[in-house]
């Protein structure tokens, strides 16, 4: 079987387990996803702490 490792979409450093991230996604229209990572994964945007905050100093 494939295993992906996860990335952030900025930085493209790996995700780590219990690591704080953010995600930019629109709401989904649809209901009742049961695969939340796969899901976050494919549909939006994995963003670290640091890209996160340096962003938001950034505006």
């Amino acid at each position: 079987m494939f295993k992906i490792e996860p990335t952030y979409s900025f930085c493209g450093k790996n995700i780590e387990a219990y690591e704080e991230v953010y995600v930019k996604m629109c709401y989904p229209k649809s209901r009742g996803f049961t695969e939340l990572k796969a899901f976050i994964q494919n549909e939006g945007k994995i963003i670290c702490k640091d890209c996160f905050e340096g962003r938001q100093n950034n505006n």
